[in-house]
Order: C-alpha cells, then structure tokens, then sequence
C-alpha cells in the first residue's frame, strides 16, 4: 500500500466521521447512523503481498533515494538487509512483516525435530546426550549436548563396530532443518567417497541434543581414526538449512576445536552444495589420515 491509498483511507475515514457528527448535531433523536463504505475505498486493497518472496524481499523501500541504480546494485550484492526505508522513525510494515517471518523460520529449525523418516531412510539409529529437559534445557546448557547420557554409551558400545578409519554421526544441533535439507545428499556420498579411498566405515548413527564437543565421548567409545559430525548450523533470519561437517582425528576427552576441521554453510542455493560439501569432507579425511593429525596440526603438517 503506498502513501497516496494510505492518505485516501485516513481522509474518507476524517469525512466519515465529521458527517456522523452533523448528522447527530442536526438530529440528536435519531437512530445512530449506519457506517457504508465510501465509493473511493471500495476499490482499495489494504493487504500486503508476502514480503518474502525474492523479488520484494530485496526490493528498495527507500524514498527520493539520490542514485537509484547504485541502491539497487548495492542490495544485490549481499543478503543482508539494505535499503528497508522508514515509516517515521519506525520501520515499514513490509520490513516488519519480513523480519517477523524470517525470525518464525529461525524458531522453527530450533525447535523442530528432525523427522524420524529421515533417520529411518538413512538407517540411523538414535542415541542421545545428558539433556533431559527438552529443547530449552539443550540451548541453555550447552555442556549436557556435549556428553552422552549412560544408555547411549551402552548402545554404541553394543552396535557400532570399533577402530574404523571413518565414524560418520548425524547431530540435530541448532537446526533440525538444515540436517533435513542435506543429510540425504551428503551420506551417500560420503559412504561412496570412503568406499572409492578404501577406508573402512563404522555403524552410522544420530545424536539427538546434539553438539559439536559430543564428538570426544564418541571417539573415546569408537575409537575411529576419522570422526564426521554433520550437525545443524545456528539458525540466522530466514536462513535455516545451513548445515556443517565437522571432523577430527582420532577424537578424545579434552580436545577442543583447535584439534577440529570443518566444512561449514552447507546448503543449496547460496552456500556449498552439499554434494560437494561431503566432496570436500572425504578429501579433508584422507588428509587427516595422511599426516596423522587434524585442525591446527594438520594445517601445520600439510605446509
């Protein structure tokens, strides 16, 4: 809706009201009038088209701007926010509108879970970390998604086979959607890529509540020479199905990220395809088992 429907709204509103107030002064008996629809408003549509389609959610909102070509190469250049306008000393109510949805998309991927057919189709089976209370217990007690609970340790103790060269987990982290969008891309051809490298492949499994430290209980139970976490990046506005690959050599109590690599924004459309993204995990892997080292010492060991 733009300023001149705004202004036609406010002034038959200004017209209906002063002729109500006549009407009443001239006969105060009379039955309160009966509100109809000015002819000028009748053809008027108050609603907003969905803001978060491509084309308006990097549509300029600003008015009179002094180089209109130059606002429109800068927006297209990045994803970020540029060019929203005001309405006052506020925002528009299409900046609003999109900014609300695209906060709905982020709530959603935390507080999602990844869907069982997934697991099922992928052939993960499910353990899970010391988080008892839910999602609001993962995102404020990071430490719990980082140990598995005694069951899990139990369970992986039972099924999965032990030393392999590469342990792939699947982790729900921040953003169940995100493991959706590309979990059933990568796995294959990770699974192949391992294959076509003659490594050995441990029994793949999910972790729910999951975060990144979880990978040293694991490898500490597994004992793989490679450990792959694929888990669900933070979640940013509107942008949900970013994913990442985590790996690490021969994981163990008291590792931190220095001793980690990782392949990070994984996703269609804008950040590394996830065929290529698994691509580049087996190729990081190999290296790893080359030098014998990961994170910060295998970049010192590969120079």
């Amino acid at each position: 809706m733009d300023d001149l429907q705004l202004q036609a709204i406010i002034e038959s509103v200004i017209k209906e009201i002063n002729a109500a107030k006549a009407k009443e002064t001239s006969s105060p008996s009379s039955a309160a009038p009966v509100a109809t629809t000015p002819n000028n408003l009748q053809s008027l549509i108050i609603d907003l088209n969905d803001p978060t389609t491509r084309h308006l959610r990097y549509q300029s909102s600003v008015k009179n701007p002094k180089d209109p070509e130059a606002l429109k190469a800068l927006i297209a250049s990045t994803t970020a926010r540029l060019g929203v306008g005001r309405a006052g000393p506020r925002y528009t109510t299409r900046s609003l509108l999109l900014f609300q949805g695209d906060h709905a998309v982020t709530q959603d991927a935390l507080y999602r879970d990844v869907e069982q057919k997934l697991l099922d189709d992928l052939g993960l089976f499910t353990v899970q970390t010391k988080v008892t209370g839910g999602k609001q217990e993962y995102l404020l007690r990071p430490d719990l998604g980082r140990q598995l609970n005694d069951d899990a340790k139990r369970i992986l103790n039972e099924k999965c086979a032990k030393s392999p060269n590469i342990q792939l987990v699947v982790g729900d982290g921040l953003s169940a959607t995100a493991v959706e969008a590309n979990a059933r891309e990568m796995f294959p051809v990770i699974m192949q890529g391992a294959k076509a490298a003659n490594l050995t492949m441990g029994t793949p499994f999910f972790v729910k509540f999951c975060r990144v430290g979880v990978m040293n209980d694991i490898g500490d139970l597994i004992k793989p020479d490679v450990l792959i976490l694929l888990i669900g990046e933070r979640p940013g506005l509107g942008r949900a199905e970013s994913l990442s690959a985590y790996m690490a050599f021969r994981p163990k109590a008291g590792d931190s990220d220095a001793n980690r690599d990782v392949v990070c924004n994984i996703f269609n459309n804008g950040g590394t395809n996830p065929l290529e993204g698994a691509a580049f995990t087996i190729q990081i892997a190999q290296k790893m088992m080359k030098h014998q080292a990961g994170g910060v010492k295998l970049k010192l060991a590969a120079k």
